[in-house]
């Protein structure tokens, strides 16, 4: 006999509780295999292409572990550096900038100059507490990050449960969907097919609009000569999972580089604000749509939110988790609206009549 609708839900409610409470009291703990549980699922599928073609899962992971840890090292070795060169350079270079600042304003802007003359005092102490207080603050942070205790977390435990993830998913998958209730295993092995279709296309077709883009950016920018234009290209291809946003704040720091940099060339200026307009119009018209697509189901505002209220409530960890567990509650709002358009509250006397529920073609929960 099946448990009673009210006693499923206060089970599975005190299963997500406990979920919750776990991940905000041993998030820093979980960090590690959540980020090794993450790559696995974003590898499995090069992992199954590679299966296909006649080689074993263990031979499949370690292809895949050796090339990973190439790429890996290479930008540890090349990439890393050189932003942490160009952060430096940025806070030595405080100072100037900031007396570049008040030049250009008094140039193009002499009628407020008056208003900001008390400033001028005030702009240099500005920059040398940046320059002397920003390279402590710094090398504390490096310092910080890259104490014993984490350099043995990311540089041995995650590749490890990388490596253990990937070699055993299929399994654990099979493992899981054995232990589903039997009763609802039809309907929640499709809920999951769509959780992971929603994840798969937002995590690794989002991955790839971002690598393109920092790249893009990293590198035409320092084609142009922009000062720190990789540090601010792949800070602004982070960031561009959200739409516009990467563009938008990319461009503006960009743009303001330019100003002090090329403040007597309007071309020079010109031309690093059209490199971010030309990049926002080929990742909205090509690849978003191309890489991503528009039935994943993750609004930019949704995102957003999640992003905001899974970040304050468990740190990076939540930010984590804040894509999959926003894509499963999109999946199971439409599952309850399509419920709800099937059952007798929304259909009232058609439902005593035998009717059924209006189609709506241009609904994908209604299909």
């Amino acid at each position: 006999m099946a448990l009673p609708v009210q006693t499923q839900t206060k089970i599975w409610g005190i299963v997500a509780v406990v979920f919750f409470a776990v991940l905000w009291a041993l998030g820093n703990v979980l960090l590690p295999f959540l980020i090794g549980s993450a790559i696995a699922y974003l590898l499995d599928p090069l992992a199954d292409r590679l299966e296909a073609r006649g080689l074993s899962r263990t031979a499949a992971t370690a292809v895949i572990s050796v090339g990973f840890a190439l790429v890996a090292a290479a930008g540890l070795l090349i990439i890393i550096p050189a932003m942490i060169r160009q952060l430096i350079d940025l806070i030595q270079l405080a100072p100037e900038l900031t007396a570049q600042a008040r030049t250009f304003i008094e140039t193009r802007f002499p009628s407020i100059g008056e208003q900001i003359s008390q400033l001028h005092g005030t702009l240099p102490g500005i920059g040398e507490t940046v320059r002397e207080r920003g390279v402590e603050v710094l090398t504390s942070v490096l310092s910080g990050a890259m104490s014993f205790v984490n350099v043995v977390v990311l540089i041995f435990v995650v590749p490890v449960v990388t490596v253990y993830m990937l070699l055993d998913w299929d399994r654990m998958v099979a493992q899981i969907d054995a232990l589903l209730p039997r009763d609802h295993a039809p309907t929640l092995r499709r809920l999951a097919g769509e959780m992971d279709r929603t994840m798969a296309g937002f995590i690794r077709g989002q991955g790839l609009v971002c690598l393109i883009q920092g790249s893009f950016y990293a590198v035409a920018l320092m084609l142009v000569g922009l000062n720190f234009g990789l540090l601010v290209g792949v800070f602004a291809g982070l960031i561009s999972f959200i739409p516009f946003v990467g563009s938008l704040v990319g461009g503006a720091l960009s743009i303001g580089l330019a100003l002090f940099q090329f403040w007597d060339q309007p071309l020079m200026i010109l031309l690093v604000a059209g490199i971010f307009a030309f990049g926002q119009v080929v990742e909205g018209n090509f690849l978003t749509p191309k890489l991503v697509g528009g039935s994943v189901g993750l609004h930019p505002v949704w995102l957003l939110l999640a992003l905001s209220i899974f970040g304050t409530l468990f740190g990076f960890t939540g930010m984590l988790v804040a894509v999959p567990i926003s894509a499963m509650i999109g999946v199971l709002v439409r599952f309850a609206v399509e419920q709800y358009r099937c059952g007798r509250l929304y259909l009232g006397v058609e439902a005593r009549d035998g009717a059924k529920a209006p189609a709506d073609r241009d609904d994908p929960a209604a299909e």
